[in-house]
């Protein structure tokens, strides 16, 4: 029979959640991660193709010289590509010259550099509220970028948001796969797969989390399901946490989808290079060309767009970059590509999307989404990041945070109930 009681459970075994179990179990705690799907990884997952290991989740590195996930990969001899991102340099594609794709960096500079000043000044309110008449020319391809770094276009994003997030412009990847590390990091746990916690029941003296297996019982649990999974289900908490529900529906998961499309004849294109499928509409998709200089393109589809295509599966992901290919590199391209691999991360019930960013005035939702409720019950992941959502670093940090304060509480217990102890025999 398994075992059922342990001082913490960790529920979800992501980033944030295999963070925070191996620092309880360095601290010598009687931990358990439990993890709904039948693998570690959560949104950052690496799945074997063709001989290579494609990231469907989470891919990049960002802040690669402060992230600790490339720390992690170097102490365990991971070889980290320091090859600059392909938006960093021009793009491979005609209809969009040298001097407009200047014209357009500088735009996009112009109005991040507003929204800085914006969100630190001002209240808040949608990031398109910042755009002016000088950037229409390029209000569609701003708002297909907003769809690749926040999921979402910019009249759904807080300004405040925005520019809370940091970055120091570093980005770097892993040729092995940046969910097969947060997978191998997870690597000897005390883990339970294919076991979604159903409900959390605060109502006695220790928690108990109701799962298809059985009850499993804890003095502390650390929540780091994503944010749309917990807005979605208010009867997860028992009694109800509606400050929590409404903390989650504020920062909803934007979509960020991947299509891996093999390509015949890579040689035209250079390693590491990237178009736009169109550059007169929000709704097209970015091209990663020759990845790791692999023969094949790394599509990224994002918002309104990808949840369209949600609705017709892969087929209508590669229907859609098969167009916008052709119309880049002639007809002949079509029989040059095949998809490889994609998933869809809206359809995933245990995600319900790719990450967060934060509804206009709902900013500070990340602060009430991570605070702890009654010093037993923890909160981590991307959501709760005030700096670093939406990457797999921030759901570390945060899953280490959370962590550290169950270790204090269960300590702090410990401490108090002996101290009452000792003093129950002096009295004796």
């Amino acid at each position: 029979m398994a075992k059922d009681q342990f001082e913490v459970v960790v529920i979800g075994g992501g980033a944030a959640g295999v963070a925070a179990a191996r620092r309880l179990r360095d601290a010598g705690l009687d931990a358990l991660l439990v993890e709904a799907r039948d693998r570690l990884g959560g949104r950052a997952w690496t799945k074997e193709v063709a001989g290579f290991a494609l990231d469907l989740g989470c891919g990049w590195l960002h802040s690669a010289d402060v992230n600790p996930w490339r720390e992690i990969a170097e102490r365990r001899g991971l070889a980290v590509d320091r090859t600059p991102p392909p938006w960093s340099r021009p793009q491979a594609q005609t209809g969009f010259s040298k001097a407009e794709q200047s014209a357009f960096i500088e735009t996009l500079m112009r109005f991040r550099n507003r929204a800085d000043a914006a969100g630190e000044d001002g209240p808040d309110r949608p990031a398109a509220a910042l755009l002016l008449k000088s950037d229409e020319r390029w209000r569609p391809m701003l708002d297909a970028i907003s769809t690749f770094y926040s999921g979402a276009e910019l009249d759904r994003v807080s300004v405040q948001d925005l520019a809370r997030y940091e970055d120091t412009g570093v980005n770097w990847r892993l040729a092995s796969g940046y969910g097969a590390l947060v997978a191998v990091y997870g690597a000897g746990l005390p883990t339970r797969l294919g076991c979604p916690v159903e409900r959390i029941d605060r109502r006695g003296r220790r928690l108990r989390l109701e799962t298809p297996d059985g009850p499993i019982v804890a003095d502390a649990a650390i929540v780091t399901l994503p944010s749309d999974v917990i807005a979605a289900k208010p009867s997860l908490f028992l009694p109800a946490l509606p400050d929590k529900t409404e903390a989650a529906a504020g920062l909803p998961l934007g979509l960020a989808d991947k299509l891996f499309l093999s390509l015949a004849e890579p040689e035209q294109f250079e390693k590491d290079s990237r178009c736009f499928g169109r550059t007169d509409r929000a709704g097209t998709a970015a091209y990663h060309l020759r990845p790791f200089g692999r023969p094949m393109i790394e599509s990224y589809f994002g918002g309104a767009l990808a949840a369209e295509l949600e609705k017709g599966g892969e087929q209508s992901f590669f229907e859609c970059a098969a167009e916008e290919l052709v119309g880049l590199f002639g007809a002949d391209f079509r029989r040059r590509i095949k998809p490889l691999a994609y998933h869809g991360w809206a359809a995933d019930p245990f995600a319900r999307g790719s990450y967060s960013y934060a509804l206009p005035g709902k900013a500070d939702c990340r602060a009430a989404l991570a605070a702890p409720v009654d010093n037993r019950l923890f909160f981590a992941g991307e959501a709760c990041s005030r700096e670093d959502f939406s990457t797999a670093h921030g759901a570390y940090r945060t899953g280490m945070a959370a962590a550290e304060q169950a270790i204090a509480a269960l300590r702090g217990a410990k401490a108090a109930a002996q101290t009452r102890g000792a003093n129950v025999s002096t009295i004796e």
